[in-house]
């Protein structure tokens, strides 16, 4: 067996790591080997969160982001033919996904053999079976009925097929109950898997199935049950400002995180890193020469751009609702101090730390905005390159500006998003005074604050909805105000059967596109190709 397994060996006490080459078939059943098996099965984690791929496929080609004016990859918010078979993105996360499962198949084989003390292989064969259930989920909600392949494959493998998603969900759901039973409440290191980890992702895993063909009737209720675990047996919760669940390391370990992908500064094991520190951010350079490139405001690769609609209905109440402001810059300060030409032709000399350029976040009337010392980008002057960044993945603790691999861990599973899946599945289940009780908890915690009890309660009242306004839409409003951005979007517009529907509404660069069939992505054509029997054997999904 020829493996190459990437670990950890980072200043954070996180999962501890080294690096492998030309292991013996026989090293999975040692103790050290064992371990090794077990940390590489996380490794496909990092081609995925945190990085252009991962971004990609969840935030383009939906209601909330449209393309910015650079980068690749647009045909994914465009729907254009170039979404096809042969996209690289697709090819890759296929690939290590793939890799992820039959690392995880190789671990799980060889338990029985391994020798290793009783609790703890009970302990890393829960870890792997909700990380084979997790690289699953993901596969089976982008490309529908995959591979299915339970077994470690030792050799050349040429005969697949498209296993019905009833029997890939049987397979997650179970990976995932019996993790759940194995699994300790706290990891013995940060960034392993827990029990309430996994019991987060069947909420969401059965939250998506009951909305498929392969719906089992009482998935709402079940996925329910397990949110509710999360939220009311542990000891997370929710922060008191929805600001700080996103401050740097060490801000980024709170009692918010139910679960995080990790990554590392040392950057010889941290892989392409988190690079969503510069995916998000305006080119601020070209709007103020009194700004340059700098790590806390991150480097502008013009990426994602936020639609009319995330910006002008999502995000509209900012007198009640502080979450505009804690999720998008609205400031940029001097940095380079000299004598600059604002838009309007007015001169003006900027010292360190001056406003250089605000975001008031409406239009102001011009005879207001050119009375400004400094630039003032307003939402009628938004383009592609100039508007509000996204704040949340910013890495104020790169080492410099050249490096692009960014060590925050990737926040995958926190505690709002537990309530929003309590909420939508009691919901669905009919039980619309218990989903308001989650609802208004998320939007409680994003209430504006004040020391005037009487004004705190304004706002706070000001937060709360009624039964009336509970509807999936309202929710997936919600999700979109606190999730943004974090890699859940085109996954929550096809669960809920909204895609068409959304993107044509709000996101006027996909809305000529995009059809009915795009609710699922091509096969890689590398698959196909490589499958005995071709596309009969292994056909391609309807529209590609």
């Amino acid at each position: 067996m020829l493996l190459v397994i990437f670990f950890l060996s980072s200043c954070k006490q996180s999962l501890e790591e080294e690096m492998y080459s030309q292991v013996t078939d026989n090293h999975l059943n040692t103790p050290a080997g064992f371990e090794d098996g077990v940390r590489a099965s996380y490794v496909p984690l990092r081609s995925f969160y945190g990085v252009e791929a991962g971004f990609t496929v969840t935030v383009f080609g939906t209601d909330t982001y449209t393309m910015g004016r650079d980068g690749s990859y647009k045909a994914f918010n465009q729907y254009t033919s170039q979404l096809n078979p042969s996209e690289v993105i697709l090819k890759n996360i296929w690939r290590d996904f793939y890799q992820g499962i039959n690392t995880c198949n190789a671990v799980i084989s060889r338990t029985e053999s391994a020798a290793v003390a009783p609790e703890i292989k009970k302990k890393r064969l829960a870890e792997v079976r909700f990380l084979r259930a997790h690289y699953y989920f993901i596969l089976v909600q982008m490309f529908g009925p995959v591979h299915l392949s339970l077994e470690e494959v030792k050799g050349v493998a040429i005969s697949a097929q498209r296993t019905p998603i009833g029997e890939i969900y049987k397979t997650i759901v179970g990976d995932l109950e019996q993790a759940i039973i194995d699994l300790p409440i706290i990891p013995d290191m940060y960034g392993r898997v827990t029990k309430p980890a996994a019991e987060h992702l069947l909420s969401r895993v059965l939250l998506t199935r009951a909305s498929s063909d392969a719906a089992e009737k009482d998935d709402y209720t079940k996925a329910a049950e397990y949110a509710i675990k999360v939220i009311k047996n542990y000891n997370f919760k929710l922060l008191s400002n929805f600001g700080d669940v996103f401050l740097p390391e060490p801000g980024d370990r709170n009692a918010e995180i139910v679960w995080a992908v990790q990554y590392t500064s040392n950057q010889r094991a941290n892989g392409e890193g988190n690079r969503g520190h510069f995916f998000y951010v305006m080119d601020y350079r070209t709007l103020s020469l009194g700004v340059t490139n700098s790590i806390n405001n991150g480097r502008p690769w013009t990426r994602f751009r936020p639609t009319d609609f995330t910006l002008e209905t999502l995000f509209k109440d900012r007198v009640n609702d502080t979450r505009y402001e804690k999720t998008f810059q609205t400031v940029y300060y001097c940095n380079s101090p000299r004598t600059v030409t604002l838009k309007n032709g007015k001169q003006v000399s900027l010292a360190l730390g001056d406003t250089a350029i605000w975001l008031p976040g409406f239009n102001l009337p011009d005879a207001d905005a050119f009375k400004k010392n400094y630039e003032v980008l307003r939402p009628k002057d938004y383009s592609s390159q100039w508007y509000p960044t996204l704040t949340k993945f910013l890495d104020i603790n790169l080492p410099n500006l050249g490096e692009n691999r960014g060590s925050r861990d990737f926040l995958a599973f926190r505690l709002a998003e537990t309530y929003l899946i309590a909420a939508e599945a009691l919901l669905l289940s009919g039980k619309n005074t218990e989903a308001l009780e989650y609802i208004n908890m998320i939007r409680g915690r994003a209430a504006r604050q004040s020391s005037d009890p009487a004004v705190a309660r304004r706002y706070s009242d000001a937060m709360k909805i009624d039964g009336k306004d509970l509807t999936l839409d309202f929710i997936l409003d919600e999700r979109g105000r606190e999730l943004l951005g974090e890699q859940f979007r085109w996954f929550d517009l096809v669960r809920t059967k909204k895609l068409l529907e959304r993107v044509k509404l709000y996101n006027r660069d996909a809305a000529t596109n995009i059809k009915d069939f795009h609710s699922l992505r091509p096969i890689p054509q590398e698959q196909i190709d490589r499958t005995e029997g071709g596309n009969d054997a292994f056909p391609q999904n309807t529209g590609y």
